[in-house]
């Protein structure tokens, strides 16, 4: 169950860019919103024991039971739907021991559980050189579909967009081929365009109306643009923080921050935060932090020992960079506006903790490779 290592076989590179990120966070965090702070130390004193204590567990032991995790999976979110706490129009939360208890967020444990069951199955597939086979193509949808239709029904479209996003990609990286991309991709283009004109029509079903106000401010920001002006706020953030920022806690009404222009900025805007306090020298900084955090994944994925290392190390880095960067492109006007956290830098205890059990899977394939 537990691995056998050496201290020089640990990776604490990975190890010290984690605590970087989350130490940053924090104090980026603690500048926003200040009663914030004490449940963020809380939420990384618990995250960090999870990543230590499963860092130590052989991911392949874990892996054992990848039909129990994906059955877990399901329950949470099934859970979710019945009898979840309801916040701003959306149902994402499970509240455990009533008001004053726990409330975690059943859909961010989803992203970990959905990335070791896929790299499990897709390794037994790929053992079988069954990748490309109808059966295994089939079989990948269904698995997915249920879990990422789940999670919209909440409604969650920025992490079921991020999700999905992620497991496409371990397929590829498994050994889809090009050939299937190019079919892929010739369905899926036509099917896009048709999705925008729906949405537009006056009685559509596939989203809430917030989610389709979002989308057509991007697309027409001259007609929406006055009355969704969170991202513009936001922008305007980044720049005015400049080279260096106006510095950390500055309260004046000079800021965004303090003049209360965007709401819940220690969360899904918190980059805004970053630019406006620290300004492009800070922002620079978080990005190239994310970045060192996803190349040291994708090394630990490059020399696991077997096909469900690399596929887990290589989802775990894919997690990170595609909703760092789903984050810092609403942040900045990029693509529409949908509540994400930045990893490890926004307030969110279950995105924190759960991001954490997965990078304690990371550095238990990182002590189980051949060679660096």
């Amino acid at each position: 169950m537990f691995t056998k290592f050496n201290r020089k076989d640990y990776n604490f590179k990975l190890v010290i860019l984690l605590l970087i990120s989350i130490i940053v966070g924090t104090v980026v965090i603690d500048s926003a919103d200040s009663s914030f702070t004490q449940k963020r130390i809380v939420g990384v004193v618990v995250g960090l024991i999870m990543m230590f204590f499963i860092s130590i567990i052989n991911y392949e032991f874990i892996c054992k039971f990848y039909i129990v995790l994906y059955g877990a999976n399901i329950v949470l979110l099934l859970l979710v739907l019945l009898v979840g706490k309801e916040v701003n129009n959306a149902t994402r939360w499970i509240m455990v021991g009533g008001d004053g208890g726990i409330q975690f967020q059943p859909s961010e444990f989803s992203k970990i559980l959905m990335i070791i069951f896929i790299a499990v199955l897709l390794d037994k597939f790929s053992t079988n050189n069954q990748i490309n086979t109808f059966k295994c193509l089939l079989f990948y949808a269904i698995s997915i579909g249920f879990t990422l239709l789940l999670i919209v029904s909440e409604p969650d479209l920025s992490t079921t967009i991020c999700l999905t996003l992620v497991l496409l990609t371990m397929l590829y990286v498994a050994g889809l081929s090009y050939k299937i991309i190019g079919i892929a991709l010739l369905i899926f283009l036509p099917l896009v365009g048709s999705f925008l004109w729906y949405i537009q029509q006056p009685n559509q079903k596939l989203l809430q109306d917030y989610q389709v106000a979002r989308i057509l401010q991007f697309i027409f920001p001259e007609q929406y643009g006055t009355e969704y002006s969170q991202q513009n706020n936001s922008i305007m953030a980044i720049g005015s923080g400049q080279l260096t920022g106006k510095g950390l806690n500055t309260s004046t009404m000079a800021t965004v921050k303090d003049a209360n222009f965007i709401s819940e900025q220690q969360t899904d805007f918190i980059f805004s935060v970053v630019g406006e306090e620290l300004g492009f020298v800070g922002c620079v900084f978080i990005i190239a932090i994310i970045l060192l955090i996803v190349l040291q994944c994708i090394k630990v994925a490059r020399y696991a020992k077997d096909t469900k290392g690399m596929l887990i190390a290589s989802g775990m880095g894919l997690l990170v960079g595609y909703q760092s960067f789903i984050n810092i492109a609403v942040a900045t006007g990029v693509l529409p506006n949908t509540g994400i956290p930045l990893p490890f830098i926004s307030y969110g205890l279950s995105s924190l903790i759960s991001l954490c059990m997965g990078m304690g899977i990371v550095l238990n394939i990182s002590m189980q490779k051949s060679r660096y």
